[in-house]
């Protein structure tokens, strides 16, 4: 499912309203058959795609864990992140892409900058927060029982591809630097 702006990072979730004819296809395929598919983001400035050139190659995959249908044929479901995937051939574009695809492992090499890196961004987070930023009580639980760097890792597209937990880190930390305006540390 090619979306402008959204990523379906590992361990996500990510709730979506299904609407299009297309799409509405895709689900009906993805709950007969193993419950998943991928979401992968648009390249900008794209609103809307016409072929598998019009969307990144590195994309997430995510479990339905839980879908209501309605009666005019549109859904709401709860997708969960299951891991990165790279699509390696298109068997079809039309209704909606269906691709085979390669699963991407994380380069997790556990160190001591690993941990290193992983308190630096719940310590620039801990000040993103008490900048008086209203952040959802479930982004800050998420962070404080946070015990897996691998799962601390995930902004966006860039994050997405990169399969080094330590570049992810550092990626996030930047991000976080960026959104405080901490340019040092």
């Amino acid at each position: 499912m090619p979306l402008p702006g959204a990523v379906l990072f590992p361990h996500a979730l990510l709730p979506l309203y299904v609407f299009e004819p297309r799409y509405q296809a895709m689900l009906e395929y993805a709950l007969n058959h193993h419950r998943m598919f991928a979401v992968a983001t648009l390249k900008p400035p794209r609103t809307q795609w016409n072929s598998s050139s019009d969307f990144f190659e590195i994309a997430g995959v995510g479990l339905i864990r839980a879908c209501v249908g309605r009666n005019d044929g549109t859904s709401n479901l709860i997708l969960q992140g299951l891991e990165r995937v790279r699509f390696t051939r298109f068997e079809s574009e039309d209704p909606y892409p269906l691709a085979t695809v390669q699963a991407l492992e994380s380069d997790l090499h556990s160190s001591v900058e690993t941990e290193a890196l992983s308190a630096k961004v719940l310590e620039l987070y801990s000040k993103f927060k008490g900048d008086s930023r209203q952040l959802p009580a479930k982004v800050d639980q998420y962070l404080s029982d946070l015990g897996d760097p691998e799962m601390l890792a995930s902004r966006r597209q860039r994050i997405l591809e990169e399969l080094s937990v330590n570049r992810r880190l550092r990626l996030l930390i930047q991000y976080l630097r960026d959104e405080s305006g901490t340019a040092a540390a």
